[in-house]
């Protein structure tokens, strides 16, 4: 079993992923951290969650970093996501990174997607 990555810091712009820094936003699918193309919540489309729904059963539920403040998701992605059969938990991209860490350590079949603040 491959072991997650750890968001050790975020903000700058980027995140440091197991020590190494990743400008931009950042995608965590099946254990394997990528850039997101993401920059801006407000431009949030379902396009942007194809990786985590190509996935399939190696993601359970999704956390949503939304930038620096809690945001309710567009109702497209909300429903994708529901009908795809993947929770989603939305909060600030700082409360996500914290939470990713947790449940990721615990083996949870978990997406980060992860706005750069």
């Amino acid at each position: 079993m491959r072991r997650p990555p750890s968001i050790d810091a975020y903000g700058g712009g980027g995140f440091r992923v197991s020590g190494d820094w990743r400008p931009g936003s950042l995608l965590i699918v099946d254990d394997v951290p990528s850039d997101w193309t993401v920059t801006d919540f407000e431009a949030l489309t379902v396009d942007d969650f194809a990786p985590i729904l190509a996935a399939g059963a190696a993601v359970e539920f999704v956390l949503l970093g939304t930038g620096l403040v809690q945001s309710l998701p567009p109702r497209a992605v909300r429903d994708l996501l529901k009908a795809a059969g993947v929770g989603l938990e939305f909060m600030s991209t700082e409360a996500a990174a914290r939470t990713y860490n947790i449940v990721a350590s615990d083996g949870r079949r978990v997406a980060a997607a992860l706005i750069a603040v």
